[in-house]
Parts: structure tokens; C-alpha cells; sequence
């Protein structure tokens, strides 16, 4: 089976320190979201990973190469024309069924449902409370997508589409993207989803499945949140220092100095870094920064990054330097 794996699309929803890192980069509770994602891959006997990239591809295709153990290739996609131009641009390479995972969240599933059901593809989602903000899978009695609708204004569905699909007809969605292509623009976007909708009026059956868990990377707040919750289920990693009041769960790498601080909760810390003085929360932290005289709440801050005298939060990318005293 292979995966495709879209890195671009229409544009970025999340951009607190990406002008130098690629968001499937970006890094929670000590490890890059697409590692997260790459984990629910193994066992499914994947033959190859297809990479549609855009901004900053050159890292992206390093680090894959390097650190997963399947065969890649990398599809760059030049006009930024929405989710089903990204995926159509895989379809001289597709061979047979596919999983197709978009990796700005991290999810807990079992994929080998793909192995257990004859289904003609599965639409994978998570029952949420704030169904307004997302796109929602609405199901017959036996549990088959009959629609998506997107941000309702009335609880039609609490099933939120979390961006992970499996496809046995690919000839169907190749049909269903044909159709999309074809028509006028939703907004200036091509939507996969629009494909879907496409399979199943022409009598195809998408299985729901919801996920165990569905945690967003793809906005500032959320890529927060999600680092409190990946570090409570145990990808906390503390060191204790003298003077240093360490509150759980953190993630602190091997090489990071810390002086007469307050660290923690929810806290992410790469090697390199040197904190003195500091109150830090709820903050992920990139390597070789330095921190000084600060109290930061909400921080998303990037590699080799100097700050000194901030109270608040702030989102600032390599190299970044701020000094508020």
C-alpha cells in the first residue's frame, strides 16, 4: 500500500515560526509532528511514502529520506489549487489503494481496519463539541458517509474530518477529483472532500470510523495544547537542576541549562538552550535559545532565538531576538 502525504495545499493555517520550518516540522513534545503521524503507519505493510511538498521542500525531503525506512518521492506542488490538485498529482504513480494523511494533527487510530472491511474507502473522525469550526461527516444508520458539510450552523453532525483517508477505489476517486477539476473553484480552492462527495453519488461506500484521539498542530493555540496532552501521555521527559522548580509534565532534552527558574507545566525544551531568572508555561522552546529575565505563558519560540525581559507570550522564529527590558 502506499501513502500519500500532502504537505501543501492552498496555504498555511499555522505560521508562528514557519518562515524556516516546515509545519510537518514543527516540533511537539520533543519531536516533529509528521514523526507522530509516521508512527500509526508501521505494520500496514506501505510500499511507499509520496510526499506532495511546497514551501521549503528541500528540508522536508532530507528528513524523510534520512529517518523513515520506506521508499520516497517527492511531488512538487507549484499552484497552490487546494487538497484535490495536491492529491491529483499522485495519480501517474498510485498503483492500487491508498492511505492519504494530512499532517497538521496527531491522531490515535487502528488503521488495520483498512485489512477488515470491503468498504470502497474510509473517512476517519473525531466527535467534537465545537462542530461550527470544522468539517463534518454526516452517516446512514450502518455508519457510510453520505456527506460532509462544512462549518454547519446546525448540529447536522459532531463527526469533525481530521484529515485521514483510505482509499480502495482509486479509480472512483480519480473520477471524483476529475469532476472537482472540472467545475468552477470552491472559493478558489479544488476540495478533496468534494471528490468524496463525488464517490459516494456515484454509489461508492466511505466507511466513518471515528479515531481515540485527535489533536490539531495546525494553529498556535492548538499546537500548545496538544503538547500538554502528547507530554500527559507520557512523552514527558524531566531533568531536575538546583535552584529550579520543575512543575509536570516537561520535555527537557540532554544539554539544557537552567538557572533560578520556574519550569513547567506543559513545558518543551531543546538541547542547547540556557534559561536564567525565568517563569515559563505552557511554552514549546527550540534549541540553542537563550532566556532571560522573562515570564512566558503561550510561547512558541525557534532555534538559536535570544529573549530577555518579556512577560507574555510571543511566536518568534530562528534567529529571532527580543529584548523588552
Amino acid at each position: 500500500m502506499q501513502v500519500i502525504i500532502p504537505l501543501a495545499g492552498k496555504g498555511t493555517r499555522l505560521r508562528p515560526h514557519t518562515h524556516l520550518v516546515p509545519k510537518p516540522m514543527l516540533k511537539v513534545a520533543g519531536r516533529p509532528v509528521m514523526d507522530w503521524v509516521m508512527d500509526r503507519i508501521e505494520g500496514l505493510g506501505v510500499t511507499e511514502l509520496i510526499f506532495i511538498t511546497g514551501h521549503l521542500k528541500e528540508t522536508v525531503e532530507a528528513y524523510a529520506k534520512d529517518r523513515y525506512g520506506y521508499p520516497c518521492r517527492f511531488i512538487e506542488q507549484k499552484v497552490q489549487d487546494g487538497t484535490a490538485g495536491a492529491i491529483n498529482l499522485a495519480r501517474p504513480f498510485v498503483t492500487g489503494p491508498v492511505l492519504i494523511i494530512f499532517v497538521d494533527t496527531v491522531f490515535e487510530a487502528d488503521l488495520s481496519l483498512i485489512n477488515r472491511t470491503d468498504a470502497d474507502g474510509i473517512i476517519w473522525a473525531k466527535e467534537v463539541e465545537d462542530y461550527q469550526r470544522f468539517g463534518v461527516v454526516v452517516t446512514d444508520a450502518d455508519g457510510f458517509m453520505t456527506k460532509i458539510v462544512e462549518k454547519p450552523s446546525t448540529p447536522v453532525s459532531k463527526l469533525a474530518n481530521i484529515g485521514l483517508y483510505y482509499i480502495r477505489d482509486v479509480q472512483a476517486l480519480w473520477a471524483g477529483i476529475d469532476h472537482v477539476l472540472a467545475a468552477p473553484a470552491n472559493k478558489g480552492e479544488y476540495y478533496l472532500t468534494d471528490a468524496f462527495q463525488q464517490m459516494i453519488e456515484h454509489k461508492r461506500r466511505i466507511l466513518a470510523a471515528e479515531v481515540g484521539g485527535w489533536y490539531d498542530c495546525g494553529a498556535p493555540g492548538t499546537l500548545l495544547e496538544t503538547n500538554g496532552i502528547l507530554l500527559a501521555k507520557g512523552a514527558a521527559r524531566r531533568r531536575d537542576f538546583p535552584g529550579v522548580v520543575i512543575s509536570d509534565p516537561v520535555y527537557i532534552e540532554d544539554g539544557v541549562t537552567i538557572e533560578r527558574s520556574s519550569i513547567g507545566p506543559n513545558v518543551s525544551i531543546e538541547a542547547g538552550t540556557h534559561i536564567s531568572d525565568s517563569t515559563i508555561r505552557n511554552t514549546i522552546i527550540g534549541r540553542d535559545a537563550r532566556i532571560a529575565t522573562s515570564v512566558l505563558e503561550g510561547a512558541l519560540l525557534g532555534n538559536r532565538v535570544k529573549v530577555a525581559g518579556l512577560r507574555g507570550d510571543a511566536s518568534l522564529g530562528d534567529d529571532c531576538e527580543l529584548n523588552a527590558r
